[in-house]
């Protein structure tokens, strides 16, 4: 028998804003030499690092993390520098203040740090500490918690946050990990899938689904609010038309076995 490959922590972000009609996400195009999820339409998002869990040891550098533990401070550090990485939107606050950075400075902080941050020419640390910033871990709101399935060759440990925009910061994609980068409604980026325009990851889908049912982003960060999070670790088996997957129905995703053509 196979080993099962250990799951890395993971988090990733959904970035609400509300448009005209409809809640728009954040998503960017993964780069096609990526390895994980190439070419994928994804939220921001990555492993956590050892860089995380400094920052973790160093209460200054943060707010909003009262009550949580290590690891789950952890899980919402990786996502805020994940999603400064990759698309400049810092959700973050000035020491002393309640007031997110807005959107003047954080593309100060992005034009002279970001890159280098990429090239891991300087740590998220020291860009923390030299701009007198703390994240703001209280922004983030838990949302889902996926395990790739045992089996897979690569498999992640991910928490799924939602979170308001800040105001007027629009993010952009970086160029290396990510190719493009959109504002669209999770019913857009849904059709796109099934159209063949996006390839959508299994639980992206499943959580742009869920999402589409809220009207606002205070609706959708009232309904993760009041949620219990299931953990979903979906179960594979092979099919005549490709693979199903099987995952709790007490999740929330409308359904408990799904046909597949891939897993991502």
């Amino acid at each position: 028998m196979a080993e099962t490959s250990a799951s890395r922590p993971a988090s990733t972000i959904l970035l609400l804003r509300d448009g005209a009609q409809e809640v728009e996400i954040f998503m960017m195009v993964r780069h096609h030499q990526i390895e994980f999820n190439s070419g994928a339409l994804v939220f921001p998002g990555g492993s956590v690092d050892a860089g995380d869990n400094e920052i973790v040891a160093r209460a200054d550098l943060y707010s909003g993390g009262e009550g949580l533990s290590e690891s789950d401070r952890g899980f919402r550090i990786a996502a805020i520098r994940e999603t400064f990485e990759e698309s400049g939107i810092l959700l973050a606050r000035a020491k002393g203040s309640n007031t997110p950075v807005d959107a003047r400075r954080a593309g100060e902080i992005a034009d002279k740090h970001r890159i280098a941050l990429n090239e891991h020419k300087i740590s998220f640390l020291k860009i923390l500490d030299d701009n007198g910033l703390q994240l703001a871990l209280d922004t983030l709101v838990p949302y889902a918690h996926w395990i790739t399935p045992e089996g897979m060759p690569k498999r992640f440990d991910t928490w799924f946050f939602l979170a308001a925009a800040p105001p007027d910061q629009l993010g952009a994609h970086d160029g290396r990990e990510s190719t493009d980068s959109i504002w669209l409604s999770a019913r857009e980026a849904v059709e796109g899938g099934e159209s063949g325009r996006f390839k959508l990851p299994f639980p992206t889908t499943r959580n742009l689904i869920r999402l589409a049912k809220q009207g606002s982003v205070g609706a959708a960060l009232d309904h993760a609010r009041g949620m219990s999070i299931v953990t979903v670790m979906p179960v594979m088996t092979k099919t005549a038309t490709g693979r199903q997957l099987r995952i709790p129905r007490e999740a929330g995703y409308d359904g408990e076995v799904f046909e597949v053509g891939a897993v991502g």
